[in-house]
């Protein structure tokens, strides 16, 4: 479904009924949430090129969905030089407070997620659609890199955008995770050239945020909160750009961080929010959909690199645990997140359900190595 051609997801992932527009506040659809237009235009175009010889009728119209998301996510970044986390009904970026919505700051030397999340989608659909006239997405996709770099990347975008806010922040590796993703699709794009980035930051995150003590990788350098789920997928886009060097020496760290984290962290009925690194007990009871397939691909990308066949058991447990535990095969979608009793009515970070972003392109991921 979709909203002035943007893409609406917003169903309630317990009942698979629409969020409606008079009693659902920020859930309903009179609001535009930038990630999930970004991440939703990466996978429409990643499955429109996946679908091309395997069933065109289906790609043509995988493929016309995205050209239509991409005219308009991009009108909306030419717009304002960015792009943001909510707006409202008129398309004007908001954030929440009490009552409703106030204007969101424009700071235009501020970057953030749904930045990168949309620079990573407008780059992946220039390259289908318009590739003569890419250089603006790229363009951007580096601003943010250098953003990352500079402090000048704010994390949370409920609040005003600000150098004094982003640089108040504590030093996640989060923003260097999600931009990493950014050098698989380069790599598929036939623009390496402009990865160069990459490797600089598996080295960054490798240095400052792995703990030796217990071999994962922490939220903030030497502080105890570990969210097994980033790190896990930090290791697959990792994977993702390596995986043209099996060789390089960053491969063997990595398989070890992927094996530790996975070990810690499949139990229950999926892998923990957040967990203490010290205890390796969860400190969330919240266990989101998305780190399952997050695992399915990281174990997949990491048994083809390496040939470790533990990935492999480890690959068929997380597979498991997200079909039995997640996935409503009479709905085609996953529950947003459960804690150990069951499913919940919890939103992870936005109340669309995911536009086959963490789901379709982490299988899609698993399915290539498999073809591969």
């Amino acid at each position: 479904p979709s909203q002035s051609g943007f893409l609406n997801t917003k169903v309630n992932s317990l009942t698979g009924v629409d969020y409606d527009a008079s009693s659902s506040g920020l859930r309903g659809p009179k609001f535009t949430y930038g990630w999930i237009q970004g991440r939703g235009l990466e996978a429409l175009v990643t499955f429109a090129d996946f679908y091309q010889e395997l069933n065109p009728v289906l790609s043509k119209r995988i493929s016309q969905r995205a050209e239509q998301l991409f005219h308009g996510l991009s009108e909306l970044y030419m717009r304002d030089g960015h792009t943001y986390f909510l707006y409202d009904e008129g398309l004007n970026p908001v954030i929440p407070v009490d009552d409703g919505v106030k204007p969101q700051t424009t700071a235009l030397s501020i970057f953030t997620y749904s930045d990168a999340f949309v620079a990573k989608g407008l780059v992946a659909a220039a390259c289908r659609f318009d590739r003569e006239n890419v250089t603006p997405f790229l363009d951007y996709l580096h601003n943010v890199i250098a953003a990352i770099e500079d402090e000048r990347f704010q994390m949370e975008e409920k609040r005003a955008l600000s150098v004094e806010n982003a640089r108040a922040e504590p030093d996640d590796f989060g923003p260097r995770m999600i931009l990493l993703g950014a050098a698989g699709l380069l790599h598929r794009c036939n623009h390496s050239d402009e990865a160069s980035f990459a490797n600089r930051f598996i080295d960054d995150v490798l240095a400052r945020y792995y703990d030796a003590t217990t071999g994962l990788l922490l939220n903030v350098p030497k502080q105890e909160a570990c969210n097994l789920g980033h790190g896990i997928e930090f290791c697959g886009f990792a994977f993702e750009h390596l995986v043209r060097c099996p060789d390089d020496p960053r491969i063997k760290p990595l398989q070890a961080i992927l094996l530790r984290s996975l070990e810690i962290g499949l139990h229950g009925p999926g892998i923990a929010l957040s967990i203490s690194s010290k205890t390796g007990q969860a400190n969330s009871p919240y266990y989101p959909w998305w780190q399952m397939p997050e695992a399915i691909r990281a174990t997949a990308l990491g048994y083809k690199l390496t040939g470790d066949i533990s990935l492999i058991n480890l690959w068929k447990k997380a597979d498991e645990a997200f079909f039995d535990n997640y996935w409503q095969p009479n709905r085609s979608f996953a529950y947003q997140a459960r804690t150990m009793g069951g499913p919940v009515d919890y939103v992870p970070a936005t109340p669309d359900l995911d536009p086959s972003y963490h789901t379709g392109l982490s299988l899609l991921a698993a399915i290539r190595s498999i073809q591969d």
